[in-house]
């Protein structure tokens, strides 16, 4: 179920309540059922196979425990083999066959054959398999015991606030935390709803207003041109960091409102200095992930600048494509790569340009110009993540200026689309609350930047405390989206 569903609102009460009502043996029991039934509320079947992976994992760390030094790395790659084998088939199976058919088509012409088969990515598929393959790389280097009590293990895989889009968690985080006994302590509870409050802010208020705007003009990107394209992909990239960080603050709430810690999974992405600063502040258990059991690896005993640059590179790239199974995405993840390299080899000259121009003494124009080009950078790749096709991106890109020259020059707003006055979908009282809610996002991060929201807000009266939490709730009742409630984006990885 998604957390912005009315299941939700009884679903997550009812399990908070029995959680602390049951005695601490049973827990662990309440905690898998109920996590159970939060995954079969999108497709019942799917959790089959989820279970049939829990079991040869569980399986597997215990064998690669036991196994001798020979053969512990066999069974390492048999594992792994079975988990990628099941991503693969159900994520990039059809786009396989799709790519397949386009080549026959090339090559012998005539009709392409028909290779797709009716099958559905079970929903997180690819965020729980990866937290699985981190359990069993931390038990073959011998981080991690292998987990003896499958009850336990199926809850590391299965905890249902972090089972659909993560964060991908390690074993060395979570697993301990199942067998602590975690007594109801009101700060801690209050400062989990704090946090879930803020993930519904951004999600229901910000995100999924401005979901109406993008959705339309990536939905037909041909009937605009110029400013719309521009402002609609400005709007996409606060529109998929308010939803996916929502998601992580809702999952990090609701977990801690139980007592359990999960990792933080965003920090101000958009306030990065640099394309590598804005990696280590955007879903930091992702990127961490593949550095550490990817790129890393890779490396190997080579110290070569140009292989190291290499490796980075391919890491993004496997990146776009874990992220979905479309030329969009592989492009994508080779633009940040891109980006990653191209910042390596410009380094020099830059310091170099700053150096000349004396913006080394101006550190706060330096700063904004920095974040102003790390954002921008940003929101070209966010281009072909959002787009539809490989010809939507295209488009979208050679249509960017034109519109915005003519419309400078001109005033006319004919520039902006084919069929309307008003350059852009959606109403005014939309634009206006979507903008609104975007500053008291900035001004959360700015305050975030100087310490813990939470922290500076209970050091106040007890009237303001409680003035923050009222404004808090009525922005989300009064200006949140409840209507059509729209999947998490990143629910489709």
């Amino acid at each position: 179920m998604a957390f912005n569903s009315f299941e939700f609102i009884l679903f997550f009460p009812i399990v908070t309540i029995g959680y602390f009502a049951l005695p601490h043996r049973f827990r662990w029991i309440w905690l898998l059922v109920a996590s159970a039934v939060f995954y079969m509320a999108f497709i019942p079947r799917y959790i089959l196979i989820l279970l049939a992976l829990i079991v040869i994992d569980y399986i597997a760390g215990r064998l690669i425990e036991q196994a001798s030094e020979a053969n512990r790395k066999g069974l390492l790659v048999l594992s792994i083999i079975a988990n990628v084998a099941v991503l693969a088939f159900f994520k990039y199976f059809n786009f396989l066959a799709d790519n397949i058919a386009a080549l026959a088509m090339l090559l012998r012409g005539g009709p392409p054959p028909d290779l797709r088969l009716d099958i559905i990515l079970p929903i997180g598929l690819s965020f729980h398999t990866f937290q699985a393959m981190s359990y069993l790389i931390e038990v073959y280097r011998g981080k991690q015991k292998a987990e003896q009590h499958l009850g336990i293990f199926a809850l590391y895989v299965l905890f249902y606030p972090q089972l659909v889009a993560g964060p991908i968690e390690r074993p060395q985080n979570v697993l301990g935390q199942f067998r602590q006994e975690h007594k109801f302590d009101y700060q801690r509870v209050t400062d989990g709803l704090k946090l879930m409050a803020w993930g519904f802010f951004k999600k229901i208020v910000i995100a999924d207003r401005l979901a109406v705007w993008v959705n339309e003009v990536y939905g037909w990107p041909y009937n605009y041109w110029g400013l719309p394209l521009i402002l609609a992909t400005l709007a996409f990239a606060y529109q998929i960091y308010c939803d996916f960080s929502g998601y992580s603050d809702i999952a990090l709430g609701s977990a801690q409102v139980m007592g359990f810690k999960l990792m933080r999974n965003f920090r101000q992405p958009y306030h990065a200095k640099s394309i590598s600063d804005f990696w280590n502040r955007w879903h930091i258990s992702l990127s961490t992930w593949f550095r550490d059991y990817l790129f890393i690896p890779m490396r190997g005993r080579s110290n070569s600048r140009w292989r190291w640059q290499f490796n980075l590179f391919f890491v993004f790239l496997i990146s776009g494509l874990w992220h979905g199974a479309n030329w969009t995405y592989i492009i994508w993840g080779a633009l940040h790569g891109f980006y990653q390299v191209v910042d390596i080899w410009t380094r020099n000259l830059r310091m170099r340009v700053y150096e000349v121009t004396r913006l080394e003494r101006v550190p706060y124009l330096l700063d904004a110009l920095r974040i102003a080009g790390t954002f921008s950078l940003v929101c070209f790749a966010w281009i072909f993540f959002r787009a539809d096709s490989l010809k939507d991106a295209m488009w979208i890109i050679t249509h960017l200026v034109p519109g915005i020259r003519t419309w400078l020059t001109t005033g006319s707003t004919a520039v902006f689309g084919a069929q309307s006055n008003f350059p852009f979908p959606g109403s005014t009282y939309d634009h206006i609350v979507a903008l609104i809610a975007i500053g008291v996002l900035e001004l959360g991060h700015y305050l975030q930047q100087r310490g813990s929201v939470r922290e500076m807000i209970m050091t106040k009266p007890a009237v303001f405390r409680w003035a923050i939490y009222f404004a808090l709730m009525f922005m989300i009742l009064a200006f949140g989206k409840f209507d059509e409630g729209p999947q998490f984006v990143y629910f489709q990885f």
